[in-house]
């Protein structure tokens, strides 16, 4: 609660918070969580009653529902001012970024496409760059996109749900890439038939030993190739 002292030649900004755990919700990603308890999310990333988390996550913007994130108390902040002046705060850390990249079926990058992308009913056009890449700022508590891809003979478009890309680890994690990648997985969300089929095909795209095993060796090129 803010509160300002009427002796003193500055303002005050006081809060304090009582530390939790945090179970995460589909859509939750550290930076959302960050934003929603007051803190930066190197905070939280970074604290030692989290290192179990980032040991088994490795990436903070790939969590899976039912995760405990530990929020600790806030610390102390102080900022101070003259009184009757207008003053400005700038909260660091948002908006956050969305980082996108495009590539055509032989993974070469897409550049120079025109795209809208619209984001809690605000739309920004632009074009990707040398890399295929699209980067546009997105309030950390954002839930969903379209994206939209103007081609010269076609129009693409995705709806993407942010924060909703569970961990490499984690069976259905491999499907959902492996569906963003345009490889079809039919409804399972599991390794179940189709997504072997799946893994077989992208396996020998990526001169691995087609299998159809979602293998260590797999995974780990699946996340190289997917981009997290």
């Amino acid at each position: 609660m803010p509160r300002f002292p009427s002796s003193d030649s500055t303002q005050q900004l006081m809060i304090a918070y009582m530390p939790e755990d945090y179970q995460v919700k589909p859509g939750d990603c550290i930076n959302s969580i960050a934003f929603e308890h007051g803190f930066f999310w190197e905070s939280l990333w970074n604290h030692a009653n989290n290192a179990g988390l980032k040991q088994k996550r490795k990436d903070p913007n790939v969590l899976m529902e039912g995760d405990v994130v530990h929020i600790p108390d806030l610390t102390l902040g102080q900022e101070s001012a003259g009184t009757e002046e207008r003053h400005r705060f700038r909260l660091k850390g948002v908006p956050a970024k969305l980082c996108l990249r495009l590539t055509d079926w032989e993974n070469k990058p897409r550049k120079g496409v025109p795209y809208i992308l619209t984001i809690d009913g605000i739309s920004k056009t632009g074009k990707t760059d040398a890399n295929g890449r699209i980067e546009e700022p997105i309030p950390p508590g954002a839930c969903r996109a379209h994206l939209k891809v103007q081609n010269p003979d076609r129009v693409e478009e995705y709806d993407l749900p942010l924060g909703h890309l569970d961990p490499i680890a984690e069976d259905s994690g491999v499907v959902q890439r492996l569906t963003n990648l345009g490889y079809a997985c039919g409804d399972e969300t599991g390794i179940g038939e189709q997504t072997r089929v799946a893994l077989k095909a992208f396996q020998a795209r990526h001169s691995l030993a087609a299998t159809g095993e979602a293998d260590q060796t797999t995974r780990k090129k699946l996340q190289e190739v997917h981009g997290a």
